[in-house]
């Protein structure tokens, strides 16, 4: 069954394929669950006892009582050291509610205004500008070599970035000599990257939540209000768009959250990166294979076979979400309801239910729990559409020797136990005034089969 092309799930009778859900989720006598992930094959056990620890949302003994200060200096994303990253590309600001977005903003201006959320470059690449150039003759569009003479004609422009440069070459191991002796052409070569690259931060205003007290107490996604949320996910939206647009060679945009450094993040400050890859990933080819075979795979086996068994804890009008099957981590899954496969296709208020119901579970879950949040969507030139999905992986247990050897991975939350985690927090920050308006949890939830309408034209 696994390894082939054809979806995991599908046996035939004939030319009929037959549905059969007990092959991905099974209830031993003992308590241990076993899973196969339907769209990857990865086999998973969860076993009995291993799941008991709670949602921790208590200050560690560990942590330290943080200074009062007026502006925010801890990190390299903070308020008052704007010019540590690369130039923005735009920035939101915040006035009586509204957000307004200022583009391209002169370094001169970059300490006039707070930034609620800034679009930046990622000063260290995963795929560099070089790598677009050498492999496809990438060059800046003309916008783009306008924005950069416009930037560096300016004192302040230039300074700020033979600054990032100069970092940046003392952190791959240059000497100070080194970086002394290399030419100002050979610094501004480098530079090009900031103003054309396609790997970037959506980087959000706070370090630590509002009224923080200890430095435990950071500005998670569930820090947030749902207005915020919402606002986050339109710019780094709209930075999805603007990759796209300035790059033909770029095929599909991994969109991912890393929150604290069990996850992978560099800093303990709130940010989503997007990156720009020249294919698509084994994962997306694998499900769009399956969708060649079964235009309904997503809803048979996401919101259908989630339903089959209790799994979902919480729905809107826009998205449902989910406790999900087979995977390594504990892992939420929520499903955009919309006939729209891209997220820069959705309407606003499409955008605004997928964010509502993301920002419930972080806000459920709060920001102790290390985890990723992963994007995933039809690729810009695929026309096999498949849905908008956010997977909010708990990175809470490390694979092993027995994975490693076994190919089986211990999962120590069982799906049910995942949703039990999540309605009693859910109804109590529903409660609170927390989260979304309009979000039904647990057996409030309508359930109705075929939920999803990406297939739809």
């Amino acid at each position: 069954m696994l390894g082939t092309k054809r979806p995991f799930n599908e046996e035939t009778v004939g030319n009929v394929p037959l549905t059969r859900y007990d092959v991905y989720y099974h209830q031993m006598p003992d308590g241990t669950v076993k899973q196969i992930n339907p769209f990857n094959g990865t086999e998973v056990w969860s076993v009995p006892g291993r799941g008991s620890k709670p949602l921790d949302h208590e200050a560690p003994v560990t942590a330290e009582m943080l200074d009062e200060k007026e502006k925010e200096d801890t990190c390299s994303f903070c308020e008052t050291r704007y010019t540590e990253t690369p130039p923005e590309k735009f920035r939101l600001v915040c006035h009586g509610g509204t957000y307004q977005k200022l583009s391209y903003l002169p370094a001169s201006q970059y300490d006039q205004t707070k930034a609620e959320f800034r679009r930046v470059p990622n000063l260290f690449e995963i795929v560099t500008l070089d790598y677009w150039r050498k492999n496809y003759n990438f060059r800046l569009t003309k916008a783009q070599l306008d924005w950069r003479e416009k930037y560096l004609s300016d004192a302040d422009g230039l300074k700020h970035v033979l600054k990032v440069i100069d970092y940046k070459l003392a952190k791959m191991g240059r000497t100070y000599a080194e970086i002394q002796a290399m030419s100002l052409d050979e610094k501004l070569s480098m530079a090009d990257a900031f103003f054309g690259g396609s790997h970037e931060l959506i980087i959000a205003g706070r370090h630590f939540k509002r009224n923080a007290k200890y430095d435990s107490e950071l500005f998670s996604s569930g820090e947030m209000t749902p207005t915020e949320h919402d606002a986050y996910f339109q710019a780094t939206i709209d930075a999805l768009k603007d990759i796209y647009a300035n790059n033909r060679y770029v095929r599909y945009v991994s969109v991912f959250q890393n929150w604290l450094k069990p996850a992978g993040a560099s800093f303990d400050h709130l940010h989503k990166q997007l990156v720009g890859l020249d294919s698509w990933s084994i994962s997306i080819e694998n499900q769009i294979q399956m969708l060649r075979s079964n235009p309904n795979v997503f809803n048979e086996y996401g919101p259908n076979l989630a339903i089959h068994y209790n799994l979902v804890f919480a729905e809107n009008d826009y998205a449902i979400a989910y406790s999900a099957i087979g995977h390594r981590f504990p892992t939420l899954a929520i499903y955009s309801k919309s006939k729209h496969a891209r997220p820069q296709d959705h309407t606003p208020e499409e955008v605004r239910g997928m964010s509502d119901l993301v920002h419930a579970c972080h806000v459920a879950m709060g920001g102790a729990i290390s985890c990723n949040e992963e994007w995933y969507y039809t690729p810009i030139d695929s026309v096999y559409n498949m849905p908008w999905k956010i997977l909010i992986k708990w990175r809470i247990n490390i694979p092993a020797g027995f994975e490693g050897n076994t190919s089986i991975y211990i999962n120590p939350i069982t799906p049910l136990e995942l949703r039990d985690k999540m309605v009693p927090r859910l109804y109590k920050v529903r409660d609170e005034g927390l989260i979304g308006k309009g979000i039904a949890i647990a057996e409030e939830c309508p359930c109705s089969v075929n939920t999803l309408k990406y297939y739809a034209r």
